[in-house]
């Protein structure tokens, strides 16, 4: 399907499914949305052609040679998404939570959020970070990976690695890095968690929002609003929303370099935000206690950490 808008799809509406879920089109992204699909049909007893897969390619599937940051940041994996879904051209959005920017058009909402899969790295090429090879060449685009490696191990050397999971592992075969991060989620929705390590969080703090399959709307379309929010997670909302909510009030954007561990218990959630400066040289961290809902610690705890940002980190964040 091409990606921009047409009015094939729509003509298509007004005789097929029910929604129409639209998707990046990886391997990743569809398995996410096929897995949304059947979550959505055995809620409602629905067959699954009531649901249709509408996948788009997105921007930052195209350009694989720069890092995302360098490249307009995370709304390359959102914007063709969200003119589809602007345009009601799709009724959903199926997005990797962590790849979503923190401000979103008013006009959307998160209708559903599915339960969290597993939130932490998997590191491919080494079985941890203690193992990777002295002066290892280490594989990533992310500045929170990159940050975080080089502050555990400054003796590695950090390249671009942009891609998929098929993309990425097979330059890491082609010996362009000795070792490269994955999600352990995304292996696991492949089914190829054999191939990496997951890291232990205590050592290695993974991304905000990782590991949540995140389930966009129109605030202005009632009835997939309804229909979705019956797989809607609530233990899953309550760590995304507060995450989300650090994120934001850390003033955080595509450069920045930050670490998110949130944890739902039986009557509140903790939190522990990790900063670092890109050269992983500079680190600083606090933790947080609250209840679902009440943002007032987590505020708190960004400014707390804003106060005590060194001249490596404080660049990085405020922006907002």
């Amino acid at each position: 399907m091409n990606d921009a808008p047409n009015s094939a799809a729509q003509t298509e509406h007004q005789t097929n499914p029910k929604i129409r879920l639209g998707t990046r089109n990886s391997p990743l992204a569809m398995a996410q949305a096929h897995e949304t699909r059947a979550r959505l049909c055995a809620a409602h007893g629905w067959d699954e052609s009531a649901v249709e897969l509408v996948p788009v390619v997105a921007s930052g599937d195209k350009v694989l040679d720069r890092p995302l940051a360098e490249i307009g940041g995370k709304a390359l994996w959102t914007k063709e998404l969200d003119a589809w879904l602007g345009k009601g051209l799709i009724d959903v959005a199926v997005h990797s939570a962590k790849d979503v920017e923190t401000i979103r058009p008013d006009g959307f909402h998160f209708a559903g959020l599915l339960p969290r899969a597993d939130r932490r790295d998997s590191l491919v090429g080494a079985d941890s970070i203690a193992a990777i090879p002295k002066g290892a060449v280490v594989g990533t685009s992310a500045p929170r990976r990159a940050s975080q490696l080089l502050n555990l191990r400054p003796d590695c050397r950090v390249v671009t690695f942009r891609g998929n999971v098929a993309t990425r592992l097979g330059k890491l075969e082609a010996g362009e890095a000795d070792v490269t991060f994955l999600a352990a989620a995304g292996l696991e929705r492949l089914g190829r968690s054999a191939v990496g390590a997951p890291l232990d969080e205590a050592e290695w703090v993974p991304a905000a929002a990782q590991g949540v399959i995140a389930l966009e709307c129109r605030k202005d379309d009632v009835a997939t609003t309804a229909a979705v929010a019956v797989i809607d997670d609530a233990a899953t909302r309550a760590e995304l929303l507060a995450e989300r909510a650090l994120l934001t009030h850390l003033g955080g954007t595509c450069h920045s370099p930050i670490a998110v561990l949130c944890r739902n218990g039986a009557n509140s959630l903790s939190m522990r935000a990790v900063l670092f400066s890109p050269d992983g040289s500079e680190r600083i961290e606090g933790e947080a206690t609250f209840t679902e809902g009440d943002y007032g610690p987590v505020r708190s705890l960004a400014s707390d950490l804003l106060a005590r940002a060194t001249p490596g980190i404080a660049p990085h964040f405020g922006k907002f």
